[in-house]
């Protein structure tokens, strides 16, 4: 994907991965038939979706969107036209979009939606709509449901259909095999366990995208947790649980590596010789070393991409995140908004690593599960993102579970799709 310029005059080269979903996949039960179907489906979406950011003017809302769109009209993913159901056999699908920068409102949720044809337009239209006097009727809330929130779809235009378009026979036999194997369990009195043969969705779709100009958005969408409770609220539409996405300033500076190194008689005369007397006492009196910056002691520089110390600097910083997987983990520790946290508040920790240690393996989310983990579900889940500092930006992603649907552009422009931690054979 080529690099284009953005208003700073900065090169920025665009970025986007997208999830399909997460949970307990296995070589065992993803048959290679459904792998094949998975891979078709996600590298389609990403083949059209990178196209369209390869146009000029493009934004990284629009992309985002127009990928979950695809996805929420396949019936292979939980979103829109695919969405699992609930207990009372209705569907009630989620969506929500954020953003780095641009708009007043930042990020948006949208939940117990139930004619909408696909959510997440309706998440874009009240993003775009703060701009509007009233919010174009929303009045500058953040979070709607049900009714209300599909009137004013109505009122912007966008497609109402009848429940009954998001009935799927897969999901519904899903959910009938579900609700008898609890109701076996529960006679048995066996405490609810998932099948390890059988993979069931209870992740979400969503995309990450950066554009030309350095915006970052970040589109999910989902039909919830197989056989929910009806008004379940889920962390796809929960700012900060299931999705995030912000932006600052700060400043490239060099940082002092406090290291202590046994003193030699060399260094000591090295450091009288120049006159350096913390470097002296540094090095006679250990328990101070990591008081008192030396001389010696290794500097640490960000560098621009002309690999020359950008010291003094301010630069951009920026993140955008999506969440898949057991949905009440990802609101109980708040995943998304606390990696995102992380890489900005903890010094020198990347987006890559902050990610790791909230949704990678014994991670906080499985953690979060205590003795419940590998039982229910619970704790599963995966992270995709994208972190931007001044012109570089990474592609990033970890999952604590059996596996996580996912595709993206690689550094060389090279499209990509993997569903395990390695390569899938059968």
């Amino acid at each position: 994907m080529p690099s284009t310029a953005s208003e700073s005059g900065w090169l920025i080269k665009p970025r986007i991965i997208l999830h399909g979903g997460a949970g307990n996949i296995t070589r065992k039960n993803l048959h290679s038939e459904s792998y094949h179907a998975y891979r078709s489906a996600l590298l389609s979406v990403l083949h059209s979706a990178s196209n369209l950011l390869s146009l000029p003017d493009c934004t990284a809302l629009d992309v985002a969107t127009h990928a979950v769109t695809l996805l929420e009209d396949n019936p292979l993913f939980n979103a829109g036209k695919g969405a699992v159901f609930t207990r009372d056999g209705t569907n009630e699908l989620e969506s929500s979009i954020m953003v780095s920068n641009g708009y007043r409102r930042h990020g948006v949720g949208c939940m117990m939606l139930r004619r909408v044809r696909n959510p997440i337009k309706l998440a874009r239209e009240m993003l775009i709509r703060e701009e509007e006097e009233n919010g174009g009727g929303a009045q500058g809330h953040c979070q709607l449901s049900g009714e209300p929130l599909e009137h004013l779809a109505e009122a912007w235009g966008l497609e109402l259909v009848s429940p009954d378009y998001f009935w799927t026979k897969k999901r519904w036999e899903e959910q009938m095999r579900g609700l008898a194997e609890e109701e076996q369990e529960q006679s048995c009195s066996q405490t609810p366990s998932i099948d390890e043969c059988e993979y069931l969705p209870q992740g979400t779709v969503g995309c990450v995208v950066l554009d030309s100009s350095g915006m970052l958005c970040v589109a999910t969408s989902t039909g919830g947790l197989t056989n929910k409770l009806s008004g379940r609220i889920g962390d796809t539409p929960t700012l900060g649980a299931g999705f995030w996405a912000e932006e600052w300033t700060e400043e490239c500076r060099s940082t002092p590596q406090m290291l202590y190194q046994p003193p030699t008689t060399a260094s000591q005369l090295e450091s009288i010789s120049r006159g350096d007397l913390s470097a002296i006492l540094a090095e006679c009196l250990p328990t101070l070393a990591s008081y008192v910056p030396t001389a010696r002691q290794i500097q640490m520089y960000t560098y621009d991409n002309h690999h020359t110390p950008t010291q003094g600097k301010r630069i951009r910083h920026a993140v955008a995140m999506s969440g898949t997987g057991n949905g009440d983990t990802f609101l109980r520790t708040n995943a998304v908004r606390t990696a995102a946290a992380i890489s900005r508040f903890s010094p020198c920790t990347s987006l890559a690593s902050a990610v790791t240690q909230i949704a990678g393996p014994d991670g906080e989310m499985q953690r979060s599960a205590s003795d419940r983990w590998g039982k229910t579900g619970e704790g599963e889940g995966g992270i995709i993102g994208i972190e931007l500092v001044g012109q570089k930006a990474e592609v990033v992603w970890d999952f604590n579970c059996g596996g996580m649907f996912r595709a993206w552009i690689d550094d060389r422009g090279s499209e990509r799709f993997m569903v395990l931690k390695g390569e899938y054979t059968k």
